[in-house]
């Protein structure tokens, strides 16, 4: 049986596109090469993209006003189906919204009871975080250092016999000293050391053994480098060593659940970032079912960094970290790492490390970490794309190539998009 003829295609009298448009400022160039009015122009690019916020929590009296109010304004909002038979007592909520719509929407929230008006308040907060991409300085007990303004890149020195990548490689201090220098070298704005592996069943080591490691290479750092010094720690002693021996930021693993940590960042002075693990790194792969990981992760992120500023550490010397394969499956790490920016909604600098890890070789069908550097590349560069402010990895010199394309597309794409102001603004007609 032959093939049906083909048929003569249509002409194109009227040719349309898809425009694939990621931020307002895009929006904007697309509209304005119509020759529209500038007035126009301006109206409607706040029209041309849809925000979704979650709002978890949100009890049964208030979610149909939610919805009728969301409505009102043009927009919509998606709650559980049992509030329709009150057979759920509370539920997340999916607002779907322009930046414009939600100028019109927040007032109307802010008159409606049942917490609604804490309900806006979340929304505008978040909203004004995700949007935010000024340059932001973090200060260190020794250097400031500033991220946001472009994708930055931490460069890993594990001095430790038995990290899953390089265990062994820089555990003398002279060549952990020298491969410190060759990544600020390269192009990193940050050196992390640790000086305890924090793989899946990892044994753990004591205070003293992991300072013996780590005291001689930051001595021999001193004066060498002019890039800030990062401790990846989760011993609160170890972190005020470190910091007396001149490293500004401590990377804690452990997320500052541990308290004597949070006094110990008070009163350094120095940046920290803030992880999510469940349990440690000996028994963190056997906590790995989430009812939702996105959620169940910025919650836990959201709750440590509200007690660590409550305990006194400046949010502006917080950065945040969900933790890739820390306490999470392969499939889990990659969901987070597409889904990376929904962090900055925290207001916090975004960390993300996925170099050589598990989940990378788990895509490529690879158990060797060393053959795992195209895809380390192509993480970095998700989520540098997607908002992170800073990469921590483990091969510097091809990640800060890698980034420079980020950077390059994110200054093309620079424009107006909304500050955080407009939302206090009244709609255009």
């Amino acid at each position: 049986m032959s093939d049906p003829p083909v048929s003569a295609p249509v002409p194109r009298r009227h040719p349309a596109r898809v425009l694939e448009v990621e931020t307002l400022a895009e929006v904007a160039r697309e509209v304005e090469r119509t020759k529209s009015d500038p007035e126009g122009v301006a109206i409607m690019t706040r029209k041309g993209r849809i925000y979704p916020v979650r709002v978890d929590g949100v009890s049964l009296k208030a979610a149909p006003l939610l919805k009728q109010e969301t409505l009102s304004v043009g927009a919509d909002s998606a709650h559980a189906r049992g509030i329709a038979d009150h057979s759920v007592a509370s539920t997340s909520v999916v607002i779907l919204a322009t930046w414009g719509q939600y100028q019109r929407l927040l007032p109307k929230l802010r008159r409606q009871p049942f917490r609604l008006a804490e309900a806006a308040t979340e929304v505008e907060r978040a909203l004004r975080a995700y949007v935010t991409r000024v340059p932001r300085t973090i200060p260190g007990p020794h250097h400031s250092f500033v991220v946001s303004d472009s994708p930055r890149v931490m460069g890993v020195v594990n001095v430790t016999p038995d990290s899953f990548s390089d265990g062994g490689r820089f555990l003398e201090p002279a060549d952990a000293i020298a491969h410190a220098e060759r990544l600020a070298a390269e192009g990193a704005s940050i050196i992390d050391i640790g000086g305890e592996s924090s793989r899946p069943k990892a044994t753990p080591v004591s205070a003293e053994a992991e300072w013996s490691r780590i005291a001689p290479v930051l001595a021999g750092l001193a004066g060498r480098i002019s890039v800030p010094i990062s401790v990846d720690t989760r011993h609160a002693e170890v972190a005020a060593r470190a910091v007396d021996a001149g490293a500004d930021m401590i990377n804690d693993i452990e997320g500052l659940r541990s308290e004597e940590m949070r006094r110990v960042v008070v009163r350094s002075g120095a940046a920290v970032v803030t992880m999510h693990m469940r349990g440690e790194p000996a028994t963190m792969q056997s906590e790995l079912v989430y009812g939702d990981l996105r959620a169940e992760v910025f919650d836990a992120l959201a709750a440590a960094t509200d007690r660590a500023v409550a305990d006194g550490i400046p949010p502006d010397r917080i950065l945040i970290d969900p933790g890739l394969g820390f306490g999470k499956s392969a499939e889990q790490s990659l969901e987070l790492l597409l889904h990376v920016g929904e962090f900055r909604s925290l207001g916090y600098p975004v960390v993300v490390g996925a170099s050589r890890k598990s989940f990378l070789g788990w895509v490529l069908g690879n158990d060797d970490p060393a053959c795992r550097l195209e895809a380390g590349l192509a993480a970095a560069v998700v989520a540098a794309e997607r908002g992170a402010a800073i990469v921590r990895t483990h091969d510097v010199a091809p990640t800060v190539q890698a980034l420079a394309l980020v950077r390059a597309a994110q200054r093309l794409g620079a424009g107006p998009n909304p500050p955080a102001s407009e939302l206090d603004e009244p709609d255009a007609p």
